[in-house]
């Protein structure tokens, strides 16, 4: 899941190329950080940032943004946590919580837990939705 499923917003998109060529260039043809972030509309923190980048790598493609996700408490648990929410569908978070802290020696909130379900496709309702009874 992207951070925009989860909580409904997007991390911001970087400067372009372009944008950051620019900045580093007239910074290289001897103006200040300031003077440069002042020309393009730009922090003077993005400035540094640029140039460090270019000092560093010899280049201005962006870095990637966000952590990758899948590497929390639970990932080495979602398989088990699939199994035993398949073989006992009635199951409660705070059933779940316990049986991971017996079982596996480990804390771990019910949200957590929540949002492992929801990754696996499992909601919360237990039984398919019922017809609902006509009106008289």
């Amino acid at each position: 899941l992207s951070v925009g499923q989860i909580w409904g917003f997007e991390m911001g998109k970087p400067h372009p190329v372009a944008l950051r060529e620019r900045v580093v260039a007239l910074v290289e043809e001897g103006y200040s950080h300031r003077a440069a972030a002042a020309r393009f509309r730009v922090s003077v923190k993005f400035v540094n940032d640029m140039v460090l980048l270019k000092r560093e790598t010899g280049g201005l493609e962006p870095r990637v943004q966000g952590n990758g996700g899948g590497h929390g408490k639970l990932s080495r648990l979602r398989n088990w946590i699939a199994v035993r929410m398949a073989a006992k569908p009635d199951l409660t978070l705070d059933d779940l919580v316990l049986e991971i802290a017996d079982e596996h020696q480990m804390t771990v909130h019910r949200v957590s837990i929540w949002r492992t379900l929801r990754s696996l496709g499992l909601t919360h309702k237990k039984r398919p939705p019922s017809r609902r009874a006509k009106a008289a």
